[in-house]
């Protein structure tokens, strides 16, 4: 009897702590902002890309302080240059341990993010990258709000094989993006009946098209995939051009709509490419989205998929803070993967098993103006598949194996 009073006496001891404790947390002043940090290049051959990015994560900070903050607190936003890739871990640890950031975001290239992922995963931190990437990677402090090849390569490549033909060239930016990425490409085309005829690599930052333009004229190719990232998209559009080559069949999976518009995508008569946001997306909800970037951040504001991916990232993490009631990144990251927020690219939901948005798929046509005009969407929103299925887990394991051996 006496062990079950002491008992009940112990729980009513508890029960008024917390009460006590919680009345202490109401009535106390509010605290100071809650900080969260921003990789991107602000300098080098990926700034132009990456300036999208930017603008929408600032946009969305700022529609969380109008809106109040996060628990009665602002949101402040830290920004550190990722202008070499060389640079991003220390960045993010300036981030983490510096400013006490309590969430990441950004990281344009792959490289970028497999510099950043040993550190937040070392300081068991979390990390929000809205790229498209190769896949075969998955990490319990990722969350990985760009599309995966199922969503968005693969799909795409087997459509431009039915409407331009089977002999393919690949073209790509050297690392291990398209390093990863075009050995799965060459076992797609060759299964489903197609041939690789030829494959360039440019280095990113000084891209030589001379030697590119010869292949696409000795091996004149159905297609080109091309996965180049930064300024090498802009070096193959004029050198295109400049060779008369404007009506060769290009599908691009590394230039976002902005690139397009500054690069001069629409010189070449059939160029497409593969997102799940257009900017000409009908609907109130995109109209709203773009009326209030270009009232924040300027009337030539441009935003592509990669940039409204990292909006999205933010309206995730600050929905996480609200359900757990704290911004400690344990207990969000605990919970953002049971997340969804609604949006300029749709119900944007996170796969619970691979920490990967669900995502729809559109083809477009760069128009003359850069802008994109989907041809083809595809009916229902794609499951993520980090390793693509029509090969074993361990088979991309050795893929990325090999491609991380390269310099």
């Amino acid at each position: 009897m006496k062990t079950r009073l002491a008992w009940l006496g112990g729980l009513a001891f508890g029960l008024a702590l917390a009460a006590a404790l919680a009345g202490y947390f109401m009535r106390r002043p509010a605290e100071g902002p809650i900080v969260i940090g921003l990789l991107q290049a602000t300098s080098g051959p990926m700034s132009l890309s990456e300036a999208p990015l930017a603008a929408a994560v600032k946009l969305a900070v700022e529609e969380i302080n109008e809106g109040g903050g996060l628990l009665g607190r602002p949101v402040e936003l830290r920004i550190e240059d990722t202008g070499a890739d060389a640079a991003a871990a220390a960045a993010a640890g300036r981030l983490i341990d510096g400013h006490r950031a309590a969430a990441l975001f950004g990281c344009w290239t792959s490289a970028c993010r497999q510099a950043v992922r040993p550190v937040v995963e070392a300081r068991r931190h979390l990390l929000f990258y809205p790229l498209a990437h190769e896949g075969m990677e998955q990490s319990p402090h990722i969350v990985y709000t760009g599309p995966t090849p199922n969503q968005q390569l693969l799909p795409a490549t087997d459509w431009a094989l039915h409407g331009f033909g089977r002999r393919v060239m690949l073209l790509g930016t050297e690392g291990p993006y398209s390093s990863r990425v075009h050995p799965m490409l060459r076992d797609f085309v060759q299964l489903g009946g197609g041939q690789v005829v030829g494959e360039r690599l440019v280095r990113l930052g000084a891209p030589d098209m001379a030697a590119v333009v010869a292949d696409l004229e000795r091996l004149q190719p159905d297609l080109v995939l091309s996965t180049l990232r930064g300024d090498g998209n802009g070096a193959l559009f004029d050198a295109l051009v400049a060779a008369g080559l404007t009506d060769l069949p290009l599908l691009s999976f590394g230039a976002s709509e902005p690139e397009m518009r500054a690069w001069g995508g629409g010189r070449l008569d059939r160029h497409f490419t593969a997102w799940s946001y257009l900017q000409s997306l009908p609907g109130p909800a995109n109209e709203a989205f773009l009326a209030r970037l270009r009232a924040s951040q300027g009337e030539a504001a441009q935003v592509g998929d990669p940039a409204v991916s990292a909006y999205v990232a933010v309206r995730l993490w600050a929905a996480a803070v609200r359900e757990v009631g704290s911004p400690l990144v344990e207990a969000v990251n605990a919970n953002v993967a049971q997340q969804s927020v609604s949006g300029p690219l749709g119900f944007a939901a996170v796969d619970g098993q691979t920490r990967h948005l669900w995502r729809t798929l559109r083809i477009a046509q760069v128009r003359p103006d850069g802008q994109l005009a989907e041809v083809l969407q595809l009916p229902r929103a794609i499951k993520p598949a980090p390793w693509p299925p029509f090969r074993s887990a361990e088979h991309w394991a050795a893929v990325a194996s090999r491609a991380g051996a390269r310099p």
